[in-house]
């Protein structure tokens, strides 16, 4: 499990592959399972690589609040697809022997603290540049199954936020709701818990389709 090394264009692919139908790492708020991952990466990432972009950009977002998102941060290995290599904890003993290795000291630092300005000269130009654009919103569309208690149910009543009744069987026919959603707004989870909260007429909702937009 895992992404493999982040701070190479192959790790870097993995994560944009993942991120494909998500909007986060783990569940459908930002925790600090998207920290970790973040902190992992040496950039950004480049613009052919869309969702990992996307992604890195959104919890960008969070900085100041990174130490509240919710959850444990854990080993990076542990986050990712499950049959990705990981090469985390090789990467690390690497980087230790070559720490181990370099017993005079080198002029490492002061080239990564050029790096890094340069990274925030790129990144300050790359945000400049977004900001005259039109900000790409990640969408998806959902249907809606909304099962009655039973065929006394005032479908009439329930349908006055919805658009289509479907019949089941028996008498019976489920609410049908087609809607187009912000990922970062709005997740299944919302929607279940504000439908379900009409307990008089909604037995349960279920998720009949779901597609990236």
């Amino acid at each position: 499990m895992g992404f493999g090394d982040l701070k190479s264009p192959a790790g870097l692919q993995v994560l944009n592959d993942y991120l494909a139908d998500k909007s986060y790492i783990e569940g459908y708020v930002p925790s600090q399972a998207d920290v970790a991952v973040f902190e992992a990466i040496s950039g950004l990432p480049p613009a052919d690589l869309c969702h990992a972009l996307r992604w890195h950009n959104h919890i960008k977002s969070y900085e100041k609040e990174k130490a509240s998102l919710p959850g444990v941060k854990k080993a990076l290995g542990k986050y990712g697809p499950a049959n990705a290599e990981d090469t985390t904890e090789r990467g690390a003993t690497d980087s230790k022997d070559d720490d181990d290795s370099d017993l005079f000291g080198s002029d490492e630092e002061e080239e990564s603290e050029e790096a890094k300005r340069l990274r925030e000269e790129h990144l300050s130009q790359y945000e400049s540049k977004k900001a005259k654009k039109p900000a790409l919103v990640s969408k998806s569309s959902i249907l809606l199954d909304m099962k009655p208690w039973d065929d006394e149910t005032d479908m009439a009543k329930l349908e006055e936020c919805s658009s289509k009744l479907v019949l089941v069987g028996y008498g019976i026919k489920k609410l049908q709701i087609q809607c187009v959603v912000e990922d970062d707004k709005v997740g299944t989870d919302m929607l279940e818990e504000q439908i379900t909260a009409f307990d008089e007429y909604v037995q349960s909702m279920d998720v009949a389709a779901f597609s990236k937009i």
